[in-house]
Order: C-alpha cells, then sequence, then structure tokens
C-alpha cells in the first residue's frame, strides 16, 4: 500500500478545514492522507500590520519549505494568500472549484455599512477593505485587526469594533454562516483576488504526487483565478498595495473587474473588459494595462517609494 500524503498546513482552524477538505476530497477517490500542522511566522506575528512584516507570503514559506525539505508531499493554501511566484521545485497542482468569493459585513449591532454611524470602528487587516470602504464611507474609523477568524470574532464580541469585515467563504466553511450580517457585492467591496478558492502546491517534479491530485482540479474556477492572478502580478501585487479582482464566467465569456487603490480611498482607478477563456492569462494583463494607463500607475509608484 502507498505511504499516505503528507499535507502540509498551518494549525488556525480555517487553514485545518481546508486541508480536511481536500483530504476528504482525496477520499473519495481512495487516496489517504495526513496532515502536518505547522505554525508560520504570519501566524506568530499578530500586533503588526501585515502589510509591515512582508505581507501574506508569511504565511506558505514555511509551509513550502516542509515541501523542499521531504516533510511533507503537498500543501493547501487560500489561493488569496498565494504570492505570484513559487520557489523552484514548487508549482501549484489543483484548484477546487470555487466558494463564496464575497466579503461579509459582520456585527453584533448594525445590519449594514450603511447602518454605521459617524466614527464607527470597522476591523479589518487589509488594505483593500479598507482603501474600497473609506471612498465610499469616509466617516468610517478603519482600525487593524489580525488574527483567525475566532479571534477577530471575539475582538468584535468584546467590543472593540462596531464591525468588522470578514471573507464570507471562511464563515460559511466554519459553520458561522450566522455571524454574517450581509454580503458585500462586488459593486460594494471588489474582493481580492482569487478569494474563495483553495489550491494545492506541491513538488513540479514528482509525477505520483501531481497524478494522484489531477482529479481534484476544477477548471472553471482555474480558469477565473488564472484571469485574477494575471493581473495581480502584472501590477506586482503586495499587501502595500490595495488591488482587486473579480472574474466571472458564463457563456463562454470571461468578464474581469479590476481595480487599484490608495489605503485611504482618496483615489481608487477602475477597469473592466471581456474576453474568451482561453485567454484568460492575457485578459488579466490586459486589465492591468487599463488600470496602469488609467493612473493605477502613480498609485503603485507612490507607494512603492513610501514604503521602502
Amino acid at each position: 500500500m502507498s505511504k499516505p500524503l503528507r499535507i502540509a498546513t498551518r494549525k488556525s482552524p480555517l487553514a485545518v478545514w481546508q486541508a480536511e477538505e481536500v483530504q476528504r476530497q482525496l477520499a473519495k477517490h481512495r487516496i489517504t492522507s495526513e496532515l502536518v500542522p505547522m505554525s508560520t511566522r504570519g501566524d506568530e506575528i499578530l500586533e503588526t500590520p501585515l502589510a509591515k512584516i512582508g505581507g501574506k507570503g508569511l504565511f506558505i514559506k514555511e509551509l513550502q519549505r516542509a515541501m523542499l525539505d521531504g516533510r511533507a508531499d503537498l500543501a493547501v493554501h487560500s489561493m488569496k494568500d498565494v504570492p505570484a511566484d513559487f520557489p523552484e521545485g514548487l508549482h501549484l497542482s489543483v484548484i477546487l472549484p470555487r466558494d463564496n468569493p464575497t466579503d461579509a459585513f459582520v456585527s453584533n449591532d448594525y445590519n449594514t455599512l450603511d447602518d454605521l454611524p459617524e466614527g464607527a470602528r470597522v476591523g479589518t487587516c487589509s488594505l483593500r477593505r479598507q482603501s474600497q470602504l473609506l471612498e465610499k464611507y469616509p466617516h468610517l474609523r478603519m482600525l487593524d485587526l489580525r488574527g483567525n477568524v475566532n479571534t477577530r470574532l471575539q475582538k468584535l464580541d468584546r467590543g472593540d469594533f462596531e464591525a468588522i469585515i470578514l471573507a464570507s467563504a471562511g464563515l460559511i466553511r466554519l459553520q458561522m454562516p450566522d455571524r454574517i450580517r450581509c454580503e458585500l457585492a462586488p459593486e460594494t467591496l471588489l474582493p481580492a483576488c482569487a478569494q474563495g478558492a483553495i489550491g494545492v502546491e506541491c513538488s513540479s517534479a514528482d509525477t505520483r504526487v501531481n497524478e494522484l491530485l489531477s482529479p481534484l482540479h476544477d477548471n472553471h474556477t482555474a480558469t477565473r483565478v488564472t484571469c485574477e492572478r494575471s493581473l495581480n502580478a502584472k501590477l506586482g501585487g503586495s499587501c502595500q498595495t490595495p488591488i482587486a479582482a473579480y472574474s466571472t464566467l458564463n457563456n463562454n465569456q470571461l468578464y474581469l473587474r479590476g481595480l487599484v487603490a490608495m489605503p485611504d480611498g482618496s483615489k481608487v482607478v477602475r477597469a473592466e473588459m471581456t474576453d474568451t477563456p482561453d485567454n484568460a492569462a492575457e485578459l488579466g494583463n490586459a486589465v492591468a494595462e487599463k488600470l496602469l494607463a488609467n493612473g493605477a500607475d502613480e498609485i503603485v509608484r507612490y507607494l512603492a517609494n513610501a514604503n521602502d
């Protein structure tokens, strides 16, 4: 009997759920696996905004090291946390069907963003969320919020915030959909690139692991994720630059919306285009170029200089 596939995962409840979902899908194909829980630097440093300590890549570097060292065969990631480039020898093997891509408005006292009073404290660790909300609701106070989903909810419940913004998929996966006061449509808050999608990374040279994983791949989601990540890569996206992208695929038409913003919401540049699914990467690049031509280049340069 073949050895079980070893799945590297962070220890947070949401990360474990995602790794267990991959286990469940593998089990449907009679493939055994085991989890290799790990702590990452991103999980350990909770008092500093992500943008100041290296971005979301901090959540996956230890998992990648475990694969390169031979301690794990694969790693499971939220695709919105995965940088554009992979270490030599590793690649994105499969992408699972996408779950709810929206952001969620979470509050104990208010039903919508429009209900929040002047100076209401809104918790988020995302400059993407912060910039879009401040553009529409400049009277709100955006405060940094770190920690896993349960920790963030506890901070809301003890009165640190009037509302917090979380990914809808995370709350649904953790069986807490009742905490969602309302889902924020892309027209209100454009999601992060590939939000709601789960990806599996492994060695590009390990034929056995790649073949075992292949039945989990969803082409529809992969097309959309490729499109959105291409936009992000073209813009040189990082946690220091608020970037959002969201695509839909219907009747063989791939539609992509993207934006780049100043963190304070004072300037938001938007662009959108449509193409065929076969041109997913090209569409992402084209929308990114349109954003740059419309003024996003000034935002990217300004923020790059500000963070040097």
